[in-house]
């Protein structure tokens, strides 16, 4: 098996091989510009060269068993996956385990359920820069999947300013001291420089816009988009589940659109160079913000009301809008938005859609999943009980009698990337195609952004 990979990899060269689609800066970068990465998506073909887990490589096999590609279907998925690059337009970087004694001893200093929040939640996004176990995780995590650039979500949701600075801190810091395998990216060329240099990269969203909340004037209200654009956020969501002063949020039965400060809010968006993100938005909002918005906007990850009618999909008449922007949506890998079976077929049905009706210029993929560290449940277990926490306010989810299985997780699990890939293979898409939906559209929308 071995020798027929090594075969195939010297026939097929990867020559001419486009990764950022329509001549990206000026000129189409070809795969074969780019060193082979020392890390191999073919983890069906040879699971031995790193310490790939067990939970892994099942969930890759589930997958697989799914799709159930040819050999022929395989191969070319795996190979062009690997060679290309890959970005998930909105997610989540591999999660550490949290160290439970650092807990437990807050805890017993009765430190408050806010404090104990923000230390786990810390604890995910940061151990692996002092913590060698939980390096080696992030690492071959990254590697299973091959993604070369994460959109990560590094605010917490809502409006407030301390809030959003949270998370943002937390990356800031990871990046920094991790730069030479992960680091922040603040321009589309930092991706792909990333890619060439065989490490990975961030590219910092919010989950909601800035506002200091003074209310003095518009343009005061206004004033903190730029901030946290030089911050490093270059995409922010409108509203998230719930409704704000911007608009109505997916939840929000009303569906009563797009605030006149939010129209003034899109437009700033617009002026600072921050991508206009309505994946937690109503669809009255959504469409809205994408009849104001001067630049390609995004759901950055959703699904197709079409297929799935649920709050956080996108019907049509939204999806196109925000095709009519430049823009696109980004299917993500939660098995109660996907409807149906659930799976990755199930994911691949959507991303089909978007094509046939709308175009290959307008889907990408946004899985809103994250791996967690295998060692996550074995520390959380040591961890003290406490007492139950209310509802978050954002969540505001109706009721519903999807039921969701291992099966469906496993075969979305982040590690599986690869194939994503296989699948757009197998449903006869061209390596231009796949290309587009893995990064060349997200690289369009964040150049036209700052320009």
């Amino acid at each position: 098996m071995k020798n027929k990979r090594r075969d195939f990899l010297k026939l097929s060269g990867m020559a001419g091989l486009a990764i950022a689609g329509d001549g990206f800066f000026g000129g189409f970068a070809q795969a074969n510009e780019f060193p082979k990465p020392n890390f191999q998506s073919s983890l069906s073909l040879d699971h031995s060269r790193y310490a790939i887990n067990e939970q892994i490589k099942q969930n890759f096999e589930i997958a697989k068993n799914i799709l159930k590609p040819s050999q022929k279907q395989l191969e070319r998925g795996l190979e062009l996956h690997m060679n290309s690059l890959v970005i998930d337009c909105y997610g989540f970087m591999p999660s550490a385990a949290p160290d439970a004694a650092l807990i437990n001893s807050a805890i017993d200093s009765k430190a408050s359920q806010l404090e104990l929040q923000d230390m786990m939640e810390s604890q995910s996004m940061t151990r692996f820069v002092i913590d060698k176990r939980e390096r080696e995780e992030l690492e071959n995590a990254w590697k299973a999947s091959g993604v070369t650039c994460v959109v990560q979500n590094t605010g917490e949701e809502g409006n407030g300013i301390s809030r959003l600075l949270k998370r943002l801190a937390n990356f800031t810091y990871s990046t920094d001291m991790m730069s030479d395998f992960v680091s922040k990216a603040v321009k589309p060329e930092d991706i792909l420089r990333a890619k060439k240099e065989n490490r990975h990269a961030l590219y910092f969203t919010g989950n909601g816009v800035p506002l200091p909340q003074d209310w003095i004037s518009v343009e005061d209200e206004l004033r903190y988009i730029s901030v946290f654009f030089h911050l490093g956020i270059r995409m922010m969501h409108l509203t998230y589940n719930r409704r704000n002063v911007i608009g109505d949020g997916c939840a929000e039965k009303a569906n009563g659109g797009l605030s006149d400060f939010g129209r003034a809010v899109v437009k700033e968006m617009n002026r600072v160079g921050v991508i206009v993100d309505i994946a937690h938005s109503g669809w009255q909002t959504s469409l809205e913000a994408a009849q104001v918005s001067e630049k390609p906007m995004v759901a950055s990850h959703t699904t197709v009301a079409s297929i799935n009618k649920h709050i956080r999909s996108k019907p049509d008449n939204v999806i196109r809008a925000i095709a009519d922007t430049g823009g696109y949506i980004g299917i993500c890998c939660i098995p109660r938005f996907l409807g149906g079976s659930g799976d990755i077929a199930m994911m691949m049905k959507h991303i089909d859609y978007v094509v046939k009706k709308f175009g290959v210029d307008h889907v990408a993929i946004g899985t809103d999943v994250a791996y967690r560290s295998q060692f996550s449940n074995e520390e959380s277990k040591k961890i003290s009980a406490r007492n139950p926490e209310r509802t978050r306010w954002e969540a505001l989810w109706p009721p519903d009698d999807f039921k969701e299985s291992s099966e469906m997780i496993q075969s979305l699990a982040w590690t599986n990337w690869p194939l994503f890939t296989v699948g757009m293979v197998q449903m006869g898409y061209s390596d231009d195609y796949i290309q587009k939906i893995l990064a060349g559209n997200i690289m369009r929308v964040a150049k036209a952004a700052l320009v």
